[in-house]
């Protein structure tokens, strides 16, 4: 199953046959676009010209078919084809207004006269019956909603590779952790009892030996405890195990990757909590800067 961003763009368009038209009116284009960036929900909005907004509910029902979270903005408007040149104001159009300024000013003679700009206005929005686009309207999204999956798949495999990289990164530094917890408690060990022997040096047998180095060993004991990150380590690949295991998975893996990310932060700061090295705290820098760029594009994912 692919892995879809909720980023994309898409666009379609739907020219009318000029034989379709009056001759005297232009020939007209009804064009869609589609984009969507990231949401936590499925987030639809419509900007729709006044004669496509009864298409409305086709429209949200295609896409809540199809999409499950983004915020999706929805365009269509219908223009000329020719969108360089002005339509020519039908001559019948212009005697209609010639007569209605003529009855308006009758009743009011301050009125203004029409302007050339009013004019070409009003004939514009002075047409036949209305065209019926109740069948280009959905074809034409399902053509625009196609190219967005395509469009959203492209990026989400570019997200998995991205973030296969940063997985590998990770497994890398947790290896390198893994060692050194051993390596500091053998030194920290070896550092108390030459400690204790040099505070029995000093207390000219007054102190036991025995006892000393019992203490000596109950403290290197409670340090190891308090310094092992081998739980932190282990809860970490399996998280990153699970990550991998949804990027091979596919699907509707967004939100789950978002919890697992949040996962992997808290077992990063735990590591530099315990850190009592600075070969430790280095990793846990580099594992908190390596999680941080995974959930910036994890965000993007549907």
């Amino acid at each position: 199953m692919a892995v879809y961003s909720m980023t994309g763009y898409a666009s379609a368009q739907h020219g009318a046959s000029a034989a379709d038209t009056e001759p005297e009116a232009p020939a007209r284009r009804l064009g869609l676009e589609i984009r969507s960036v990231n949401s936590r929900f499925l987030d639809l909005s419509f900007r729709l010209s006044d004669e496509l907004r009864s298409q409305e509910p086709a429209l949200r029902a295609l896409l809540t078919a199809k999409l499950k979270r983004g915020k999706v903005e929805v365009r269509a408007f219908i223009e000329n084809a020719d969108t360089g040149a002005l339509p020519d104001p039908a001559p019948r159009l212009l005697q209609r207004l010639n007569s209605l300024q003529d009855a308006v000013k009758a009743w009011l003679p301050q009125a203004a006269p029409l302007s050339v700009a009013d004019a070409l206005r009003l004939c514009g929005n002075i047409s036949g019956p209305a065209e019926d686009w109740s069948e280009a309207v959905p074809a034409l999204a399902e053509k625009a909603l196609k190219d967005l999956l395509a469009a959203r798949e492209r990026e989400g495999k570019r997200l998995v590779a991205m973030l296969q990289d940063r997985l590998g990164q990770l497994r890398a530094l947790s290896e390198q952790a893994v060692p050194l917890v051993p390596q500091l408690v053998e030194q920290h060990r070896q550092r108390f009892l030459e400690r204790w022997n040099e505070a029995l040096s000093a207390g000219e047998g007054t102190v036991n030996a025995d006892a000393a180095r019992d203490r000596a060993l109950t403290e290197a004991t409670a340090f190891a405890i308090r310094i092992d990150v081998a739980e932190e380590v282990t809860r970490l690949q399996s998280h990153l195990d699970e990550i991998e295991r949804l990027l091979k998975k596919g699907g509707e893996i967004g939100k789950r990757l978002d919890f697992l990310i949040q996962e992997l932060h808290r077992e990063a700061n735990t590591l530099g909590s315990k850190s009592a090295a600075l070969d430790l705290t280095r990793i846990s820098v580099d594992m908190k800067v390596l999680i941080e760029q995974m959930r910036e594009q994890v965000q993007n994912i549907e």
